[in-house]
Order: C-alpha cells, then structure tokens, then sequence
C-alpha cells in the first residue's frame, strides 16, 4: 500500500471519527445543558497534560485535545474520565449532574448514543436520496459467479457456481452474499445440471480472516470482453480489438474475466498467447504482459453487460422523504449485522476473535481514493458500532452509567460515590486494555505481512 493510498485512508478515518465524537458527545453536551447541569468541558479528542486548542464561551471550555482516541463532555458533578475527585468532595451543587433527577441523567447518559444511531438513519438516508441504490439480482447472473479467493475453491466452490441459498434462505441479490456468507453452515448451489449442498468449516470466520483477499470469496462471473484500448497500449498494436472477447490466456481456458486476471498474475513481464473470439472466430494473439500482469484494455462495464443479458443492475432511486424510513431500514439491518458479527467473536471455534483490530483495521474499510458515497456509508456503520459499543453495560461507558442509573431508579437507592469511582477505574482499565489489544493485533498482522507469512 502506497504512502499516498495510507495518507488518503487516515484522512478518512480521522475526518469520521472526527465527525462521530462530535455528535455523540453533542447529545451529552445539549440535553446536559437542557437540564441546567453546568458543562466544564467539550472535547475532541482527548487532552493529558495540554491541548491543541481550546477557548472558553461562557462557563463551557471547548477544545481540541492531541490524544485521538475519542473525545469527553466534563459535566459538572459527574464521575467520568476526569476522575475530578476534588469536585466530589464538595457539597452538591444544584447545577452538578449529581443534583438532578435519576430520569433526566438517564437521558443525559443515553443522548450520545441516541446521537449516533439518528445521525447513521439521517446518512444512510441522504445516500438512499443521493446515489440511489443499486443491486444485482442473483437470478440475473447468467453465468454465475466467479471465485476470487483460492479459498473459495478449497470449500468446494468452482467458477459458475449458481448459488441459491445460504442456510436453507434464498439470497436475492448478490450485494446479500458476503454478510450470508460469513455465518452460512450449508450453501446450496447450482451447478451444471446438479443442484447440492456444500457444507461450511465451523472455522470458516477464522478462514475468511486469514484469506489475502479481502474483497469477499466471489464475483459475478462475467466474460473478459474489450470495451477500449489507450492508443499508447501495446495490446492495440498486438492486434487486440474493441468487442474481443478473451477466451484463452497461454494455452488455458479462461471463460470469465477474472480467471484472466487471475493467469495474468503468473505471467508478468512475459508474452503470451491469447485467444479471442472475434465475430464468432477464435484468433490467436502474440501479447506482452506488463509487469502490473495487465495486457492493457478496459473491461465492459455493467451497462454494457446489461444490454449483453450476462447481468442485470436494478437501480432505486429514493425520493427525499421517501428515503427517510429506507434509511432507518438500513441502520437497523446494519446494526442486526453487527450484532450478529460481535457473537460470533465469543464462539472461539468460528476463530473470529482472530479478527479483532484497532484503528488500523477501521481505516482498511475506507477506499483508496477519496469516494464520498463509500466515505459517508462507513461513516454511518460507525456510528453504529458506536452507539452499539457505548451502549454495553461496562463502566466507564455510557451503558456502565447507565445500567447503575436503571439500578437507582428501580431500587430507590443510589450507588455512592467511591463505588462509582472504583467502577469507573475499572471499567477504564478494560477498555485500555482492549484498545492496547485490538491496536497490537494490527501491529502483529502488519508485521506478519512484512514478513510474508
């Protein structure tokens, strides 16, 4: 991965993030004030020993801290991560967050989270409005689909697998088939004239994680047809054509694209035989492969292939307000997704404990070059996993407030201030302690890539 490719995914990664604290500690920031609780501090980032920025306004410092692992609202008479205990030694004070009612902290401590999840429905709703949604039908694939992980194969999969069901349910759209795939125990498929099922490893998870691809297990299986040629291309010269159709790559046969890409790989810097079929003839070409393992021609693109019958590409598009209950659809999916993902990491058979990674895993997520539509869909899936992890019952966290909260107004009895210090100590303790870890698991894996294992 080039400098450039690293620099253009951490600005992604930081302006997210950025975003996300933001909002989330905005929901603290304004109920607590709503409330009439004084609020010290709001933080980007968090601010050990000094800060990048910050300007008081009223009795509210705002600041950027140095440290970005997150950010903080100080509210005043709150045990939180300031560990302010000479506040808490005082008399309570009638604007501290101690002072109010049980049911407006409550609200107070779920706003952040409550943040996150309205801003995931409001983006996945503006790129519903924006870009619409596109998806292809499985039944459209005419050929199938393409394996693009030797994994794939060692499963039992082949190129032009028609596959009809992941755990006994039809998967509709091929945009469906990498989140099936994760938790599928049997996959049903078609195959020639054969209809069957492939049995899945209890271990697949820990497979995937290990795979050196990482775009999923397949592709829509679809023909290597030209669609241009650079003038400057030594295919051009080598007499290659728009509408060729490759259909052989050094004597093996390669029926879709990706099975030429794929040869390609093995034959960088060589000349090679090619075979295309040009209206309706096969003819033989003598060509240089570049050192990238590329001949030098563009692919067909979906509309083409649509027109071709090989695929079909339905659009949606939503209408302002239409798309508002389609992107609350769509956050809830995710979180269902999430969800499931997260109990498949405390089943240490699936090995997806393997998976666990810290800022370095979240910034893979983002594209390579600057694409708004991908730039604000994983924005949104963060601010679900967000809200999703705030919201666990672990002190420290806005759940750990909030389960002691639920525990005051059930039982009429608050928990004191040294137990809530202790638990907020602890809960820091595990939380570093799970940042440290999924942050050296990305150490680990960066250094096994290095040495090639």
């Amino acid at each position: 991965m080039s400098i450039t490719v690293i620099l253009i995914k951490a600005a992604q990664l930081i302006l997210a993030l950025s975003i996300l604290v933001i909002l989330h500690e905005f929901g603290h920031f304004i109920t607590a004030k709503i409330f009439k609780c004084k609020v010290d501090k709001f933080y980007l980032f968090f601010d050990p020993w000094f800060s990048l920025f910050k300007k008081k306004v009223g009795d509210t410092e705002y600041g950027v801290g140095w440290l970005p692992l997150g950010g903080y609202v100080k509210i005043a008479g709150m045990i939180d991560e300031s560990m302010d205990k000479e506040q808490m030694k005082q008399p309570p004070k009638p604007y501290e967050f101690r002072s109010k009612p049980a049911w407006q902290r409550l609200i107070i401590m779920v706003a952040g989270v409550t943040m996150n999840m309205l801003l995931a429905f409001f983006i996945f709703a503006m790129i519903l409005w924006v870009w619409g949604e596109q998806r292809i039908p499985m039944t459209s694939l005419k050929y199938g689909v393409s394996c693009q992980d030797s994994l794939a194969y060692q499963l039992g999969f082949k190129d032009g697998d028609h596959i009809l069901a992941v755990n006994g349910k039809p998967v509709h759209y091929f945009e469906d088939l990498g989140p099936a795939i994760i938790y599928a125990q049997q996959v049903r498929i078609e195959r020639m004239d054969s209809v069957f099922n492939i049995n899945m490893p209890e271990n697949l998870v820990a497979q995937l994680i290990n795979s050196k691809k990482k775009g999923g297990l397949f592709v829509p299986a679809v023909p290597a047809i030209v669609d241009s040629i650079p003038d400057t291309s030594a295919a051009l010269a080598a007499g290659l054509r728009v509408g060729d159709r490759i259909v052989m790559v050094n004597n093996v046969a390669t029926p879709y694209f990706d099975e030429v890409v794929r040869n390609l790989q093995n034959l960088k810097g060589d000349s090679t035989n090619v075979t295309v079929i040009r209206n309706h003839t096969p003819v033989v070409l003598r060509m240089y492969v570049s050192t990238d393992g590329t001949l030098g021609f563009y692919q067909t693109g979906e509309d083409q292939l649509q027109k071709l019958g090989i695929l079909k590409l339905e659009t949606r598009k939503y209408g302002f307000f239409e798309a508002f209950p389609a992107g609350v659809v769509m956050g809830v999916n995710k979180l269902s997704e999430y969800v499931k993902s997260l109990k498949l990491i405390f089943e240490p058979a699936t090995g997806a404990y393997k998976g666990l990674g810290g800022f370095g895993t979240i910034g893979k997520l983002f594209a390579p070059t600057w694409d708004w539509q991908v730039f604000w869909f994983w924005t949104a899936f963060l601010s679900v996993m967000l809200a999703f992890m705030n919201i666990l019952p672990i002190p420290a966290l806005d759940g750990g407030h909030v389960l002691f909260l639920l525990f005051e107004i059930v039982t009429g009895r608050k928990p004191s201030d040294k137990f809530l210090e202790y638990a907020q100590i602890a809960g820091m303790v595990v939380l570093f302690g799970l940042l440290l870890f999924a942050n050296g698991m990305d150490v680990w894996r960066g250094i096994q890539s290095w040495l090639g294992k």
